[in-house]
């Protein structure tokens, strides 16, 4: 059996936080998330790194973080291009936003063959997050058995704005369903969302949601390339510039259809994220306290 390798989807735009918010430091000595990210991925078991970036932005994230981190494990980059679409597609004019989160991911088809866990750039999910799904990913022999990584709601939220998460339904420690909520407020311990800025639906502060941190096998590439298409006929005629095809609808399709099964695996590491950029400070401030208490060094990679 291979061993798993992580892919890292890192070409986002950061529309949110105004900028390429990877790249920003959290550490005393320069350090990005994405620093973390790798140094704990290490750890767990992890020799090999796929980030997906804008081959744009090649040269940046080598000088920022790659060359760095390639000297303790093996980096390698993928491109998610605008015009990487199934044929008879083309890119509508006025585009400039990537594709979504799934489309990210099928842009490792053809570079990942095994086992692989997948995680956003530009958020910080805990050492034991990265033993729990190096676990499940070396012990796991069975296609579309997936495993996602679940935290609570009110960890996940932030004071400056909304953010997106898909809110989980889970019974027996297997993922039901999972519904993409694009509009989520913090209410307190709590949260609420919208979908037409005017009404709000509560959201319980403990309700699990996904943050993008998922154990899958090869088969989901085939899915995603494959539900691809019917995406963009739908989408393309009503939202062209900013539609995005997010990887918990592929999973939550499958779900439905009963062709996979996802295993949750409840997540008691604090999460910290930079949706704003009001949000760095805190998150400057949590990593300081996580160095103090001596769990990751001064210096990651010395």
């Amino acid at each position: 059996m291979k061993k798993p390798v992580l892919v890292i989807m890192a070409a986002g735009m950061g529309s949110r936080y105004g900028g390429l918010k990877q790249i920003d430091p959290v550490g005393r000595n320069g350090e990005i998330i994405l620093d973390y990210s790798l140094f704990d991925a290490k750890r767990a078991g992890f020799e090999k790194a796929i980030i997906v970036i804008k081959r744009e932005n090649e040269a940046l994230f080598r000088e920022v973080i790659g060359d760095r981190a390639s000297r303790q494990m093996e980096i390698q980059y993928a491109y998610q291009e605008m015009d990487d679409l199934p044929e008879g597609f083309s890119i509508p004019e006025g585009r400039k936003k990537p594709w979504g989160t799934a489309h990210a991911v099928a842009c490792c088809r053809g570079v990942v063959d095994g086992n692989f866990a997948v995680i956003n750039s530009d958020d910080f999910y805990g050492r034991g997050a990265y033993e729990e799904i190096y676990r499940f990913l070396t012990e796991n022999e069975t296609p579309h058995h997936y495993a996602m990584l679940g935290y609570q709601l009110r960890n996940t939220v932030t004071e400056f704005g909304s953010v997106a998460r898909g809110i989980c339904h889970v019974e027996n420690g297997f993922l039901r369903d999972i519904t993409e909520r694009t509009k989520i407020f913090k209410r307190g311990q709590d949260a609420a969302y919208t979908e037409d800025d005017e009404t709000f639906v509560p959201l319980a502060g403990d309700s699990l949601v996904s943050m993008n941190f998922w154990g899958f096998t090869p088969q989901i590439l085939e899915e995603i390339w494959d539900k691809f298409p019917g995406f963009l006929e739908e989408n393309l005629k009503t939202n062209p510039e900013k539609c995005e095809f997010y990887l918990p609808t592929v999973v939550n399709n499958q779900l439905l259809d009963h062709r996979a099964d996802v295993r949750v695996l409840p997540c008691m590491e604090s999460w910290y994220g930079v949706t704003y950029k009001e949000d760095l400070p805190n998150v400057k401030a949590a990593i300081g306290r996580l160095k103090q208490e001596g769990k990751y060094p001064e210096r990651l990679w010395d």
